[in-house]
């Protein structure tokens, strides 16, 4: 990670989470991180946190909300001004609503499409062309996806943000192959967790916390840490090594 320190990196969905987790640990290893959200309080926290603890890197709240896109553009503008561009993106934001293909609400699935998928590709459009005019060609952008992206599970609560996610995977893949088309190094990563002990299954079972318990029930689930070990991961392969697609999970109870 050497190469790295003092450089920025772009952490979507920073305030809680495998967010909030991810730039912490960048920050702790001596980059200057962006982190966005809706709630800049919770990452203005964090933020100070870092400070005390001493940490080489720094933490830098925005406020954002990323299903418009005036915003995004807005701060990538700020973070050109302020910081120069963007060398390091991480998608991270994502949700997932309760909304079953047979009776879902509309509002639900377009907030998805709107976060998971749209949000995400306007942050790599723009991060690219941030590096490419500050001609950054060792740039990396990681879309933190999900094991979800990859397989459809018998749960009718996730049937939608998983077609989102499954957005990500060929938008990783698409992604990737415009690059090398443009013989660029920049690298473009997805990253698949599977179950994740964060607020996630909370605010998907907002109506039945029971639900979100039983969500854990079976497996061991992975923590956040678990999620930003391997964006570290990434980032510290030579610059030759092209990863894909990490895909983790957790284990099942004994």
């Amino acid at each position: 990670m050497e190469r790295w320190r003092g450089r920025v990196a772009l952490v979507t969905g920073a305030s809680v989470g495998i967010g909030a987790t991810i730039a912490v640990e960048l920050v702790r290893l001596g980059m200057k991180v962006v982190g966005c959200a809706r709630d800049i309080g919770k990452i203005q926290k964090l933020a100070a946190e870092c400070q005390s603890a001493g940490h080489p890197g720094v933490l830098v709240p925005f406020k954002c909300d990323l299903s418009k896109e005036e915003e995004i553009l807005s701060m990538f503008a700020a973070i050109k001004e302020q910081h120069k561009g963007v060398d390091v993106c991480i998608n991270n934001a994502g949700l997932a609503h309760a909304d079953l293909l047979l009776s879902g609400k509309t509002s639900g699935w377009k907030n998805m499409m709107d976060v998971n998928v749209l949000a995400l590709s306007i942050c790599t459009r723009e991060a690219y062309q941030s590096m490419k005019e500050r001609n950054v060609d060792d740039g990396h952008i990681i879309n933190i996806n999900s094991m979800c992206g990859h397989r459809v599970f018998p749960k009718a609560v996730l049937h939608f943000y998983t077609a989102t996610k499954y957005a990500v995977t060929a938008l990783t893949e698409g992604l990737r192959q415009e690059l090398r088309a443009e013989n660029s190094h920049i690298r473009a990563t997805c990253i698949s967790p599977g179950l994740v002990e964060t607020e996630f299954a909370l605010r998907l079972y907002s109506n039945s916390p029971d639900k979100a318990s039983a969500a854990y029930s079976a497996y061991k689930p992975l923590e956040a840490i678990d999620v930003a070990n391997a964006v570290t991961y990434v980032l510290s392969a030579p610059p030759h090594v092209q990863i894909g697609d990490v895909q983790m999970q957790g284990t099942e109870q004994a």
